[in-house]
């Protein structure tokens, strides 16, 4: 795309008039690259205003060249050629907590529960395929869709989802009560985040038990004392137990105060 070109200068010496500046809206978190130099631009506010590409100076009429020895000069100035820029724009959700986990690990139904989003659920794996969003109390809550191994190389389009867990403040990392290898699915996608971004490994993480209505206590006592030593920020959670949803719901305001 380009901006609309300059007028030429008209009889009697008038001026020519500049084109039109040409204005691209882009959603708040979109990152532009210049493919040429590397330089990384973010959009980080509304109605943030950047000038990209400048325009080319107009050139100076038959007139700006008059002199005592030639008042009808017949040449003119071209106008110069505006800057060309090759892009990249991708669009990183600005989220202020981030819901990850395995896939079927229980996000898209604790985003619900929690905030009344919602999203597409299913008990199969993949059911999310983009991001979803949800409010508590000003606190924006993106589930991020499941990652599996090698989701940094791009493998089930995770490289694409990762790039949305860079822009939240907090990660509440989400584990399935059923699974049968807990320290296994917790250092998955520790190392995806490691691969993608090493820097999103210092992120506050909250380690949050899912799905606990569907296995005996006995099952979760042990699961528990095997997620504690993961993290020992850790909670048990239930959507059909509403006290555990409200426990959640303090601790993830005091995790964003902090």
């Amino acid at each position: 795309m380009s901006a609309e070109d300059g007028v030429s200068g008209g009889k009697q010496n008038l001026y020519g008039r500049n084109g039109k500046e040409k204005v691209v809206k882009v959603p708040i978190g979109t990152e532009i690259t210049d493919l040429n130099t590397n330089q990384v631009i973010e959009i980080i506010s509304i109605g943030e205003k950047i000038m990209i590409a400048k325009g080319g100076k107009g050139g100076r009429g038959n007139n700006e060249f008059k002199s005592a020895t030639n008042q009808t000069p017949k040449y003119r100035e071209l106008g110069e050629i505006g800057v060309e820029k090759k892009l990249r724009m991708i669009l990183k959700l600005v989220a202020d907590i981030g819901l990850i986990g395995l896939p079927n690990a229980g996000k898209s139904s604790l985003l619900e529960v929690l905030t009344n989003a919602h999203p597409k659920i299913g008990n199969y794996p993949f059911t999310t395929l983009e991001p979803n969003l949800g409010v508590i109390k000003g606190l924006i809550i993106s589930d991020i869709p499941g990652l599996i191994e090698g989701a940094s190389q791009g493998k089930g389009l995770g490289d694409k989802f990762l790039r949305h867990v860079e822009k939240t403040r907090v990660l509440i990392h989400c584990l399935d009560s059923l699974s049968f290898d807990l320290i296994k699915d917790y250092q998955t996608i520790r190392k995806e985040l490691e691969v993608y971004n090493p820097k999103l490994l210092a992120k506050k993480e909250l380690l949050v038990l899912t799905k606990t209505d569907l296995v005996d206590e006995k099952t979760l006592k042990k699961n528990i004392k095997i997620a504690e030593k993961l993290n020992s920020d850790l909670l048990t959670v239930s959507i059909y137990d509403d006290v555990s949803l409200d426990i959640l719901r303090n601790i993830i305001l005091k995790f964003t105060k902090n």
